[in-house]
């Protein structure tokens, strides 16, 4: 958070040093025409191109962070779901279900979330616990009604489980395109650019227009690139909906 105040401050303070180099060396002509209208020219900038370029990918991150949320709630409900249903399987079949799913939470909390910061995809071992999973609560053929409605249920779980895992592996490489970091930047730079390119006779109202700009324009670009990768920055998603519900893995 600091660093991101440092840099939007550090944005703001280089534009304002190059708004009063400007005034000094190339100050505007007594017969030049007066800009007033300049902040509406830049609020018709910032309505017309960052309406569209920053507001559709603010909503791009934003809606990939928000599946990834959800993912990982679905998932880890789904785990602690199956761990409560082993109850209801027979003895061994429980206590085989139990801890399959230990395994499987504790390989997610411990490596994969490492794994997903580092923006890596989370591997197979995952997916060959969960086989494992699925494999120990099968019963015996001569399980009582009881046994077998508690199988279609843990069944009916680990489906909800796989899905959820397949679109938290989804969330991992889903980040902005190319196309529209291209223009974040660039046209964050064009906008702060065409502040120079009218005069305003009074410096101290072209200092305060272009350093609010150019800091507004660097929070929001910071803002994306800090919501681009789920599991990584300021607002990653955690693996709090495992280790709530399994406490010490």
């Amino acid at each position: 958070m600091i660093e991101t105040f440092a840099v939007v401050l550090g944005i703001a303070v280089v534009t304002a040093g190059i708004v009063v180099i400007r005034h000094h060396y190339w100050p505007p002509a007594p017969d030049e025409e007066a800009r007033e209208d300049v902040a509406e020219y830049i609020s018709m900038m910032v309505g017309v191109l960052y309406a569209l370029v920053l507001g559709l990918s603010m909503v791009s991150v934003w809606e990939t962070r928000s599946g990834a949320v959800s993912h990982v709630q679905a998932e880890a409900s789904a785990a602690h779901q199956i761990r409560l249903l082993s109850a209801g399987l027979p003895a061994l079949e429980g206590e085989r279900t139990r801890g399959a799913v230990d395994a499987y939470v504790h390989h997610v909390v411990s490596a994969e979330w490492p794994a997903m910061a580092a923006g890596r995809p989370p591997g197979r071992r995952g997916w060959e616990l969960l086989s494992d999973l699925r494999a120990a609560g099968q019963v015996p053929a001569d399980a009582t009604p009881a046994q077998q409605a508690t199988l279609q249920e843990t069944l009916a779980q680990l489906s909800a489980l796989d899905d959820a895992r397949r679109g938290r592996e989804a969330d991992v490489a889903d980040t902005l395109s190319p196309v529209l970091w291209f223009g974040l930047i660039v046209g964050g730079v064009l906008t702060v650019a065409f502040m120079f390119m009218f005069g305003v006779r009074r410096s101290l109202t072209h200092m305060v227009m272009v350093m609010g700009l150019s800091a507004l324009i660097t929070f929001t670009v910071l803002l994306v690139y800090q919501l681009n990768e789920p599991f990584n920055g300021m607002f990653a998603v955690d693996s709090s909906p495992f280790t709530r519900y399994f406490t010490g893995s």
